[in-house]
């Protein structure tokens, strides 16, 4: 957690030093402000008219009954974009832009269900969250502790030979347990939803 932390603090630390050198060698103070105060509004209505689109799109999704997973993604993605180009800097400005802009966030919101949310949801729920599912055994058991299960468990099933069903007819059939016990013994008079 302190990385992120010092990352977070690195990253605006190098942009103002940026930011300082391109200011005195290249353009003068006067106009890197100016470039600053315009990216930070540009960068704010591409925010709010990408939010509004957004917006849409969800509410779409949730019409037609399909969750708004991208659309959530994206929003994330647009407060995180309005945060960089609210800061001050080169570096920070470009990174809100390649956010804010669909021809470059759909490539990252992919690449980051493919490799980070993906893999976490599945390290979380054993593989259930993508689609796997288990067969035998409970999710995130031992080897050894399968196959012990598999040695006393039948997994299930009861065998019936030939002679322990009969057909009467196409719609009714029974099926002998081999159980010897009366029902009469278990039969309460008093409550109707005895056997």
């Amino acid at each position: 957690m302190l990385r992120w932390i010092l990352a977070l603090l690195l990253i605006p630390f190098l942009d103002a030093i940026l930011l300082g050198f391109v200011a005195t060698a290249y353009i003068g103070w006067v106009p890197m402000v100016l470039l600053v105060v315009l990216t930070g509004l540009v960068g704010m209505l591409l925010v709010r008219a990408e939010g509004r689109r957004t917006i849409r799109k969800m509410q779409r999704s949730l019409a037609e009954g399909k969750p708004p997973t991208n659309e959530l993604l994206d929003g994330g993605f647009l407060i995180a974009s309005g945060a960089f180009l609210l800061t001050p800097g080169l570096v920070t400005d470009l990174i809100g832009f390649l956010l804010v802009v669909p021809v470059t966030r759909i490539p990252i919101r992919t690449a980051l269900k493919r490799y980070v949310i993906v893999p976490y949801a599945d390290k979380k729920t054993d593989g259930f969250a993508s689609g796997n599912v288990w067969t035998f055994g409970f999710p995130g058991g031992s080897a050894e502790q399968d196959e012990a299960r598999a040695q006393w468990s039948d997994g299930g099933t009861y065998d019936l030979g030939e002679d322990d069903y009969t057909v009467d007819s196409e719609e009714s059939y029974t099926v002998e347990f081999g159980d010897e016990r009366t029902d009469d013994a278990d039969v309460d008079d008093d409550d109707p939803y005895a056997r």
